[in-house]
Parts: C-alpha cells; structure tokens; sequence
C-alpha cells in the first residue's frame, strides 16, 4: 500500500489543435498561476514539419510556467520523433499499443503515458511496459466519457495498489474533490477549463480551490 500523499497535481488536456497561434492565449492563461503540472499537448492530424512547428510554438507557453508538455497526435505520425524535435517532454499515446517500443524510442528521461484502458488487464500491461503514467477517463474519440463512478473506482484500485502514477479525468470541476480523494497523482481537465464562462485562468484557479489540503506521510 501507498503512503499518504499530497493533493493530486493539476494535468490540462488541450483540444485538438490546428491554429496553434490561436489558442497560445487560452494556453497561457490557463498556465499562468503555475498549478498546472503537465499538460497534453493534442494535435490535430497535419505533415511532421506542421506537428513539429506546432509543438515549438505552444510547449514552451507551458514550460515556462513550470509545466511538462507530452504530445499527442490524432491520426499517423512518429511521435517520438515529432516531439523530440518540437522540445516536448514526452509522449501520450491514446490507446494501448507498442508500449515497449514506444519505451525504447524514447530518449533521456522523455515521459510515455498512456490512455484508452478500458480494462483493469489493459491497465496492468501498461505499468508492466514501463509507462510513466496511466490516464483513467479520458473522452473517447467521440466525446463520451465513463461514468463517475467508473473512474474513482479505476483510479483509486489503481492508486492503492500500484506505484506507476495515474491521472483521474474529470469530466467537470465539481468532480475534482471525488477525483482527487482516490489518491491519484494527477487530476485532469479539459472541456470544463477550455469552455469556462470566466476563461481558462479562472477555472484552474476554481480547480485549485476544490482540491483538499495536502496529507503528509507520518
């Protein structure tokens, strides 16, 4: 079993972006207060010189603002490629897949996660390939996404037994204080920060508040 840990760390999923320019704003508001730990850089399908040129125009928004970036990319591309030369930090593949290869590609200490585990089995292989962590809840493709319930019970089975981190998606901000009592390292938003009536900045900031005060080891 785990030791207590402290408050899960913020993870921001970007929308699948074509018009990096456009959405550097959003970005770096959202990033601005630096409760943001890592973010998921998703990129809409283009060439590599496009992936390439898109990841250089908005990881660095993030990482200035203390944040880690790991690309994702919709539809065919070499994703280690394309991130290491756009100066990502890592790689998130949205399903499970050659996990092992994927590893092995992967320079230095560049982080691979994982998502699109639809079983308890599909979770295990992938902390058994040597991801770097596990994503719980995600939207699938067509924007429907598990139940609640679903996904504290994946995420804190995989929280109590496990040591490779995991990311608890919630779907809206009221989820986080459920999501963050599982004990995963990370809580992710997307749509509820990116279509706040009050902006990005304001819903992290809002993220932040409903997350419980840090527990320490004893």
């Amino acid at each position: 079993m785990k030791a207590p840990v402290s408050a899960p760390q913020l993870y921001l999923i970007t929308p699948a972006i074509a018009e990096p320019a456009a959405f550097a704003p959003s970005l770096a508001a959202a990033c601005e207060g630096r409760e943001v730990a890592a973010v998921l850089l998703r990129l809409a399908p283009a060439d590599e010189r496009a992936l390439v040129n898109r990841i250089k125009t908005l990881a660095p928004i993030a990482q200035e603002r203390g944040a880690a970036v790991v690309a994702a990319v919709e539809g065919q591309a070499d994703l280690p490629t394309v991130a290491a030369r756009g100066g990502a930090d890592g790689v998130h593949v949205g399903r499970p897949t050659d996990l092992r290869g994927l590893r092995e590609r992967l320079m230095g200490d560049r982080i691979l996660g994982v998502g699109g585990l639809r079983s308890k089995h599909d979770a295990m292989e992938a902390g058994e390939a040597g991801v770097d962590y596990l994503l719980f809840g995600e939207p699938s493709p067509d924007g429907a996404v598990p139940s609640l319930d679903a996904v504290v019970e994946r995420a804190g089975w995989w929280a109590e037994i496990f040591q490779t981190p995991c990311v608890a998606y919630a779907p809206a901000l009221d989820a986080v204080p459920r999501l963050a009592a599982t004990r995963a390292e990370f809580v992710a938003l997307g749509e509820a920060v990116w279509s706040h009536p009050d902006g990005p900045r304001a819903a992290i900031a809002a993220a932040s508040a409903l997350q419980p005060a840090p527990a320490h080891a004893p």
